[in-house]
């Protein structure tokens, strides 16, 4: 008989768990238009032009364009908006933050050389990528269970193996799906008979709905070095070094409110009909530090005109893994409680893609900039690796069946209107990465930990705008950036022809960003 308290412990058990996933690479290898007032302004297209604090994450040949030293640092003003929409039902949340997403100085030093007339260096703190975002929303009616969908891959496993006793053996190795346990022994999924195959609580006449919330918190900070300089103020070049500082939350509740289920009786032996209510809390923390190299350079063949190139390495990453679940049930027969795992921890290493990028600006009369640079990003590139070094194919493979290159656009443009005073606008188009395989659901999607749920997304774009004002060496600068983003949200993965609970997520975030420095 099943115990309805059970503490598994699964932290020298690898082999139930999932420690890395294809979607927690992606997510955690994002990034964001991020920097100071200037460059967010316009749209982040300065691959070509330089001359910007944040160009140490961007083009690292924006330094050569420097004849003298600067100082500055940026505050962040985020305001958040996401609503969720499935079937008719929305639901919106709301927050606001509060950061600083750049911090940098660069040293110009004159070398009286007409080949080559400046070295440069710099060093920057920026925030690269900021996870946090909370959404959730209702399904107010499904046709498929969670439970239905664990037990489908559950089939195989020995009761035994998934109903574990305190006599367990927590050096025992087993094949057996950390998920399949914890729905074991809350009773989400039951044996058919004395058989290896199981049901849920979804059958023919069942109704119900779900509910859902998940809450992401986190960042990437990136730490640079960068050198620079030019020859014969053609050709600037520029390399850099970031290391990287990572930490993502996920915290995710699911819910389902069942009619006419298949449910367990008080003994846990069969099953009657009755109602039923299961959640599934998980919490997952991902944690590390990597390192990069960037490489640039800026042609300019007349003043009026440049070109830029960059290229980004992958970031590699060690990074440590927690998870964590609990699982509350309540049938109308009477078998109720909930079931738990200790904390998880894990170690993996990933490579983020390879990016890279072309742009090219004009500058008129003197008064006027515009700016424009295309990007690429690998998804499709990324690596995973165990704490042994050892590839993970499956998760690797999975990669490759979810993801393709992205193509990044972004475009600028700046007017002096006075020698002071200068006005600023931008667009940044971010398109989607997934396999339309996958977002029609034709694709089997895997991820790690408890949690089967995942969200993708579609495409973001910003629009932006801003204002800047400078007198002697000092400056200041403002923007305003609107970032929409469209995704969707998947309880689990759509199997055998059942359809997952799904919505679709909307976030409308508006930021306020102010940059003072000086240069001297």
């Amino acid at each position: 008989m099943r115990k309805i308290y059970l503490a598994t412990l699964m932290c020298a058990m690898p082999s139930l768990l999932m420690a890395q996933s294809a979607i927690d690479a992606y997510q955690l290898s994002q990034t964001d238009l991020k920097g100071t007032a200037r460059f967010v302004s316009m749209g982040g297209a300065f691959g070509a032009l330089g001359g910007d604090l944040s160009t140490l994450n961007q083009n690292p040949a924006g330094i050569g364009v420097y004849r003298s030293s600067e100082i500055g640092v940026t505050m962040d003003i985020n305001i958040q908006g996401t609503k969720s929409n499935s079937l008719g039902f929305s639901l919106s949340e709301d927050q606001t933050k509060v950061y600083c997403p750049n911090i940098a100085y660069v040293g110009a030093y004159n070398l009286d050389s007409d080949v080559m007339p400046y070295f440069n260096w710099g060093i920057s703190y920026g925030r690269i990528a900021s996870f946090d975002r909370i959404y959730r929303g209702g399904m107010p009616t499904i046709t498929s269970s969670m439970s239905n969908f664990i037990a489908d891959f559950s089939n195989g496993y020995h009761p035994d193996d998934l109903g574990m006793t305190n006599s367990y053996n927590p050096y025992w190795e087993s094949d057996a799906d950390w998920l399949s346990i914890l729905s074991y022994n809350s009773y989400m999924i039951n044996p058919i008979g004395n058989t290896t195959e199981y049901q849920g609580l979804f059958q023919n006449g069942t109704a119900g709905d779900a509910m859902f919330s998940v809450r992401e918190r986190g960042y990437v900070d990136e730490y640079s070095i960068n050198f620079g300089g030019n020859f014969v103020n053609t050709v600037y070049w520029g390399i850099g070094i970031g290391i990287t500082d990572l930490d993502y939350i996920n915290q995710t509740f699911y819910d389902e409110q069942l009619t006419n289920a298949r449910i367990p009786t008080t003994d846990g032996m069969s099953t009657t009909n009755g109602d039923a209510y299961f959640l599934l809390d998980n919490f997952k923390h991902i944690g590390g530090t990597g390192y990069n190299f960037k490489a640039g350079l800026i042609f300019k063949p007349i003043n009026e005109f440049r070109l830029g190139f960059a290229v980004h390495t992958p970031t590699y990453y060690d990074l440590r893994h927690d998870y964590d679940a609990i699982s509350d049930f309540s049938y109308s027969s009477g078998v109720e409680g909930y079931d738990y795992t200790e904390v998880a921890i894990f170690d993996s290493q990933l490579r983020t893609p390879w990016r890279l990028m072309a742009s090219a600006a004009t500058v008129l009369g003197g008064r006027a900039i515009i700016s424009a640079d295309y990007e690429y990003v690998a998804y499709n590139d990324m690596k995973v690796k165990d704490d042994y070094g050892y590839n993970l194919d499956d998760v690797e493979q999975d990669i490759d069946n979810y993801y393709k290159g992205q193509n990044n656009f972004r475009v600028g443009a700046e007017f002096r209107v006075t020698p002071k005073f200068s006005v600023r606008a931008g667009y940044n188009y971010q398109a989607s990465n997934v396999k339309d395989e996958v977002k029609d659901g034709s694709e089997y999607v895997y991820t790690s930990g408890t949690d089967p749920s995942y969200t993708f997304d579609n495409k973001t774009q910003y629009i932006t705008c801003g204002l800047g004002y400078r007198t002697g060496g000092f400056y200041i600068d403002a923007a305003y950036v609107h970032k929409n983003r469209e995704s969707e949200f998947h309880a689990f993965s759509d199997f055998n022809g059942n359809q997952a609970p799904k919505a679709t997520i909307k976030d409308n975030n508006n930021s306020i960003v102010m940059s003072i420095g000086y240069k001297f």
